[in-house]
């Protein structure tokens, strides 16, 4: 058995991630935006004498999503307030209680009008 008393645990949860994942995920984010930015510039030179309304659109798109594409990439590692704490302390196991003492058990008498039952009772019945 171990020794429980006091000790502390560990808790994963509380840790933060990787640098090298946070870097990665970033940079994920950074390559989607720019691609979608490069996707809607080719969209409003496309529609431009088309549909002149969804060109302005893409190319608005265009113009905003590099600022936004490079602020979400430039945000540091945050801080998330609501993870747990760190350690955690070892939970008591209660101790099993006795089991209750049983009294011999009685037979049950069953009704004389319900169907099924004979009207005879199985032995003396209960005091009441």
């Amino acid at each position: 058995m171990r020794k429980q008393s006091g000790t502390e645990v560990f808790r994963i949860t509380g840790a933060r991630q990787g640098l090298a994942d946070d870097v990665r995920g970033r940079q994920r984010r950074y390559i989607i935006s720019m691609s979608v930015r490069t996707v809607s510039v080719v969209l409003a030179a496309t529609l431009w004498n088309v549909e002149r309304h969804v060109a302005v659109v893409a190319l608005a798109l265009g113009v905003l999503l590099p600022y936004v594409a490079v602020v979400i990439a430039n945000a540091g590692r945050e801080n998330v307030p609501s993870l747990p704490s760190t350690f955690v302390t070892a939970p008591m196991r209660p101790a099993l209680g006795a089991a209750p003492a049983a009294g011999p058990a009685q037979p049950v008498a069953e009704p004389a009008g319900e169907p099924g039952g004979s009207g005879r009772t199985a032995g003396p019945r209960p005091a009441d």
